[in-house]
């Protein structure tokens, strides 16, 4: 985000396309306009939502699929909007409360019940995989990688799944299945805990994990601890074919015309604990007041998520970046940033929160659609409308 000197290098996985990954850069213009603005007096936020209204209106097409947009401001959202259909065939609109997949913004519930059960005192993130996965093909790589080095993708285990040549199996292939090639791997990449490289088959296996502590469906533990508690009503979370009705369906334009990628299209879409979560700009929101008022989760440990981990054996050519599961970074004044993205099929998310502002910035979108470019409109906008606070001295 060149606003806040967060220029991310884009990753390719299967099923997130694009993550975001840090590159330290010298401040830009766009901050300046943070400091030459933030004196200004803040208005009644008209100006501001009519702003990106148009901005959302020149992005996205009203006749096709399209997104849900939502900022809020300490408790209170001052812009919402939707544009587009949910579904082409039924032409079902979009609207705030309308449920789109959220790739790997999944990871960071996932996360969460980890170390929920890490706070219950039934697992640690110093376990190491051989408790949990005693199959593994090679013991002594099982006992190396540890739930730590899953959580913030150092596990060096290799994504050795053959998608490419088995695209039908991987069509409708479940966690279990997308996990097991790992766990016949004979080789490392690298030594756990020594570099960054995404990974969606930790996730897996992480689901896995909560769904072993707790013997029940990880999908049902989440929606009982973090859904309910966190008032995500209508929020789901993929276990096996996904409803065709209640959700909104991916798209991709090919040769000029959209055409559906999501279940049944996009091979490892069934693959839940890297990217099955569904959910809504509204809900959303309300995971993050959840976060902010420790309703499922002790502030120690949410404090910790949002802690970059470091590790001594470390060799990667950037410093650690990440939390558990969560991507951070800070301003040039040393405000936190902390955020996930989500690529999947035809979806494409983003979730970023600057805790010291109070803001939440959710873009959720049934088409690729550019969400860092929304990203930088959002915190442009409202600097120009002085909804961030005055730059610290």
């Amino acid at each position: 985000m060149h606003l806040f000197c967060l220029n991310w290098k884009r990753k390719n996985s299967m099923q997130d396309k694009f993550m975001i990954r840090l590159q330290s850069k010298a401040v830009t213009l766009s901050f300046f306009v943070i400091l030459l603005v933030s004196c200004q007096q803040p208005d009644n936020g008209e100006s501001f939502r009519s702003a990106m209204k148009t901005y959302f209106n020149s992005i996205v097409q009203a006749d096709g699929p399209g997104g849900a947009v939502l900022v809020m401001k300490d408790t209170t959202v001052i812009y919402t909007d939707a544009i587009g259909w949910a579904d082409m065939n039924t032409k079902e609109p979009i609207t705030t409360r309308t449920l789109f997949n959220l790739g790997s913004i999944s990871k960071t519930f996932v996360s969460n019940g980890i170390l929920m059960l890490q706070q219950q005192g039934k697992l640690s993130v110093e376990d190491s995989l051989l408790k949990y996965f005693p199959n593994f093909k090679n013991k002594e790589i099982a006992r190396k990688v540890k739930i730590k080095h899953l959580l913030t993708h150092t596990s060096g285990l290799p994504d050795n799944r053959q998608v490419s040549k088995d695209s039908v199996f991987f069509l409708t292939a479940n966690d279990e299945q997308n996990w097991y090639p790992v766990t016949q791997t004979d080789t490392l990449e690298f030594e756990p805990g020594t570099r960054y490289q995404y990974s969606n088959p930790a996730f897996n296996a992480l689901a896995l994990i909560i769904q072993q502590v707790t013997g029940m469906p990880w999908q049902r533990f989440i929606s009982e601890t973090i859904f309910v508690p966190s008032g995500m009503k209508t929020s789901t979370i993929t276990d096996g074919p996904h409803p065709q009705s209640g959700v909104s369906h991916g798209y991709t334009k090919i040769a000029g015309q959209w055409l559906e990628d999501d279940f049944g299209e996009e091979p490892t879409f069934c693959a839940a604990g890297n990217g099955g979560v569904w959910s809504s700009v509204e809900e959303l929101a309300r995971y993050e007041l959840a976060l902010r008022r420790a309703t499922f989760l002790d502030k120690t440990s949410i404090d910790s998520s949002f802690t970059i981990r470091n590790f001594s054996s470390w060799k990667g050519d950037q410093p650690p970046f990440i939390g558990w599961s969560w991507f951070i970074d800070s301003t040039p004044d040393n405000r936190k940033v902390i955020s996930h993205t989500g690529h999947q099929g035809g979806f494409a998310a983003y979730y970023m929160n600057v805790p010291e502002e109070q803001i939440l910035i959710v873009v959720l979108f049934n088409a690729p659609y550019d969400v860092y470019a929304f990203r930088e409109n959002v915190m442009t906008q409202l600097a120009k409308n002085n909804w961030l606070n005055e730059v610290r001295n």
